[in-house]
């Protein structure tokens, strides 16, 4: 697989045109370009950036797979705007790739955008159910949301997710301890010893420190 080495020339190409007066401006900062309408200069990019890749890979999904990986490094090294950028471009390749949305939903929450995350974690987890990882990011968004604004049903749909993600991963401690803690919120105080107990039977180290003192209590 070649490399696409024409990508340096039209990312310098798409900065520019998204300047001009009648394109919409950072739109490639924001998740599925913000779903505006793209003026003449921003989709004739789009037609050479695909050009290009279609030249240097025999499938567009190999291209966004490496687009997706280098929006997670971007990610990982908190080059927001950056990491956006490439899950933007596979999203262009690639809009069945789960990974993208998953990114998507990240970069809004490092941003405390949690509530704007939401969908594209609920696009994410349709194309993937059963990634555990996923599944978690996704129940950290909405229990944000949830103390962003009281709103049970945001929690109770994050301690839903950790649930599924318990069932493929019976043995993670890390999963009981959140679910725990997201019960610890809710008069359900039965359910969160319940799985504050799980949690110290799996790993104690990975208890809640507010939960303790139920956690061990026989």
């Amino acid at each position: 697989m070649k490399k696409i080495w024409l990508l340096p020339f039209l990312l310098i190409l798409f900065s520019a045109c998204a300047q001009s007066q009648d394109c919409p401006a950072d739109i490639n900062k924001l998740p599925m370009y913000g779903g505006v309408k793209k003026c003449k200069e921003q989709i004739e990019y789009d037609k050479e950036f695909l050009a290009a890749v279609d030249k240097a890979y025999s499938r567009r999904e190999d291209a966004a797979k490496h687009m997706v990986q280098r929006g997670w490094q971007y990610l990982s090294a908190q080059k927001l705007d950056t990491a956006m950028m490439r899950f933007n471009q596979a999203w262009l390749l690639d809009s069945l790739n789960y990974q993208i949305y998953w990114g998507f939903g990240n970069l809004l929450g490092m941003q405390k955008k949690f509530k704007e995350s939401l969908p594209f974690f609920t696009r994410s987890i349709k194309l993937n159910p059963k990634y555990t990882r996923l599944l978690n990011d996704a129940s950290v968004s909405y229990g944000n949301t949830y103390l962003a604004t009281k709103k049970q049903v945001y929690l109770d749909t994050a301690i839903i997710l950790l649930k599924k993600a318990v069932v493929i991963e019976p043995k993670n401690a890390g999963l009981y301890a959140q679910i725990a803690a997201a019960y610890s919120y809710t008069p359900k105080q039965d359910s969160t010893r319940k799985y504050a107990k799980l949690t110290y039977r799996l790993d104690p180290n990975a208890v809640p420190q507010h939960l303790k003192s139920i956690a061990n209590n026989k």
